[in-house]
């Protein structure tokens, strides 16, 4: 039989080659014992070398070698330890491969998130997130030597139109985010941000700001335009401070007391008053008109606070629509406010008008506030109208049954001051002839009481149906008095001489029939509506109209009769349409508290 090595042999093979192949194996055979001792030794040894080389010799990048915090004088409790462990068993494994790697290439940042405990105890800053309250242990995965984190971007963008009341004492912990259609109507902590450049109104077109007076607040002088945190809270506290007293409170039953602290804002100080109202810079010589203070019975008014009344305004409209004496409320509110800013020179007109008169609307951008304060003329809020009677001649009318033209551009409005009343007592609309219209109907003749119902009824209808009151709130001011003596406005009446307000009131004149109207119409409307109704607190302030102070130049005619050019019926400033906007400030505190303590008690 044939030999194994012979059965087994390769075709193309010499004998010398099976020869050689027997030598090597023996040669292996006895060579393997040695080679695996020597391997054996030679690992250990290096395992050793690099184990004490690591231990004693860290990296200096602190997210690295597995020993780096051996003897670190830092230590977690146990059950921290025990938690972050049992969390990430197979995170610590991914970590320790690539601090094996940070160590030898330390420029080299892993990609692997990481949540050792090791990590979180050696100086690591903790990004916080937005809103949260109390990061559990899982959710604080931390990278070391990080940077804290910016907050969400979605915080930042513009506030929109139209937005819905929130009051700031709510939704503390994490804002939502709002469509043009449902945004909150006052000041949150979210809004921790000043308009950027693209956010900034531009001069020739008011923001689009919204209605939701719940997401911002102020110090009277903010250090920094924008700055919420701080702010927020002193709307809060202005909020709480008069909640209590305000809130049963007959604002318009008082009286005008003097107050040295007065006036909000000092003459002359404020380049936007009309010279119509200016009466100090026109001459007026006396000064104590400017010292009186509403207050009423029950209560004192709080002192009305620029900076906090911004942010409530913070990305928002307020428009006052109505005749010039709401023009008078306006620029009173406006030299209040802008006065309250840190750069008057981010207060402009939005298309860089300069004097106030003639024009059919104006409005005030506060650019660090993203907001507007704005006046829109309609001195009947119903529309004058001309017509070509049968004879081809031109005559005016006034359109009973169409609200103003300017209702279109206010109407998305988060605070909207209406008022009428002074124009209803002019000649044309006294007599009633010929001038009232609805429909192709012209009335030959209407009495001014039924034909003042129905313009308010029209305008009741009107607000009814564009104001939504969950975006919006509505004011309509009432009557303002005159104090003409010896005539009315055009025939000679006068009020030079007063500098004292009235202080018997058998002197005051009886509720005005108009208002009385006003009253009825504001019932039946399912909108609320609140009315300020200033009548009788102004029927006091005899002392505050311009008279003879209403310019600082006259006319030849009016240097030969002065005393027949007096104005009676708007008011100096500073002035006593301050108390209008102080008594408009404390009703909008007593909303925002009404609606904090609705949301948190549904």
């Amino acid at each position: 039989m044939a030999s194994d090595a012979v059965k087994y042999k390769p075709i193309h093979s010499a004998t010398t080659t099976t020869a050689a192949a027997a030598e090597i194996r023996s040669f292996f055979s006895a060579v393997k014992p040695k080679k695996t001792s020597t391997f054996a030794y030679a690992f250990v040894i290096t395992f050793v070398s690099f184990t004490l080389f690591f231990a004693f010799s860290p990296s200096p990048n602190s997210s690295s070698p597995w020993f780096s915090n051996i003897f670190s004088s830092s230590s977690f409790s146990s059950s921290t330890t025990t938690t972050t462990t049992a969390a990430a068993p197979s995170s610590s494994k991914t970590a320790s491969v690539s601090s094996i790697f940070s160590y030898i290439i330390p420029n080299v940042t892993s990609t692997n998130p990481t949540n050792r405990s090791s990590d979180a105890a050696s100086n690591t800053t903790v990004p916080v997130s937005v809103n949260s309250t109390s990061p559990s242990p899982s959710s604080s995965s931390v990278v070391k030597n990080s940077t804290s984190q910016a907050p969400p971007p979605e915080n930042r963008t513009p506030v929109a139109k139209n937005s819905t009341f929130e009051s700031p004492v709510v939704n503390r912990t994490k804002p939502v985010a709002k469509t043009n259609t449902s945004q909150p109507l006052l000041p949150t902590k979210s809004s921790n941000h000043p308009p950027t450049a693209d956010e900034a109104p531009s001069p020739s077109k008011s923001p689009p700001v919204s209605a939701d007076l719940t997401s911002n607040s102020t110090s009277s002088a903010p250090s920094k335009p924008g700055e919420q945190t701080g702010s927020v809270s002193l709307l809060e506290q202005e909020i709480e401070k008069w909640s209590e007293s305000l809130k049963d409170c007959e604002f318009f039953d008082g009286e005008w007391i003097m107050d040295d602290s007065y006036p909000l804002y000092k003459p002359g100080s404020c380049n936007i008053i009309d010279e119509q109202f200016n009466c100090i810079s026109n001459g007026r010589p006396d000064k104590d008109f400017q010292k009186l203070k509403w207050k009423p019975k029950k209560c004192s008014l709080p002192r009305l606070n620029g900076g906090i009344m911004l942010e409530m305004l913070r990305g928002r409209r307020l428009v006052f629509v109505g005749d010039s004496l709401n023009r008078n409320m306006w620029e009173s509110l406006v030299c209040m406010l802008k006065g309250s800013v840190k750069d008057e020179s981010k207060v402009y007109e939005a298309s860089g008008r300069h004097h106030f008169r003639g024009e059919a609307e104006y409005s005030f951008v506060f650019q660090d506030y993203n907001c507007t304060v704005e006046f829109f003329v309609s001195p009947f809020l119903v529309q004058e109208n001309e017509i070509v009677d049968k004879k081809g001649t031109k005559k005016e009318t006034l359109r009973l049954d169409l609200v103003g033209k300017s209702s279109e551009q206010y109407k998305g409005a988060d605070i909207i001051v209406f008022n009428t009343g002074h124009w209803w007592t002019h000649e044309k609309t006294s007599k009633g002839e010929d001038y009232y219209q609805e429909g192709s109907n012209v009335y030959h003749e209407l009495a001014v009481l039924e034909a003042f119902r129905k313009a308010l009824t029209t305008w009741g209808r009107w607000v009814e149906k564009n104001v939504n009151p969950d975006k919006s709130l509505v004011f309509f001011r009432g009557y303002s008095a005159s104090h003409f003596s010896g005539g009315q406005w055009n025939s000679g009446g006068a009020c030079d001489s007063e500098t004292e307000p009235i202080k018997n009131e058998t002197y005051l004149t009886p509720y005005p029939d108009k208002m009385k109207v006003l009253e009825r119409v504001l019932k039946g409307m399912r909108t609320p509506v609140t009315y300020l109704n200033i009548t009788r607190l102004t029927d006091y302030r005899k002392d505050g109209h311009p008279s003879v102070y209403r310019k600082q130049s006259l006319s030849d005619k009016e240097k030969k009769t002065p005393l027949l050019y007096q104005d009676c019926s708007h008011w100096c400033l500073p002035g006593v349409p301050d108390s209008w906007n102080e008594i408009l400030y404390a009703e909008l505190l007593v909303k925002l508290n009404q609606l904090g303590q609705t949301r948190r008690n549904p």
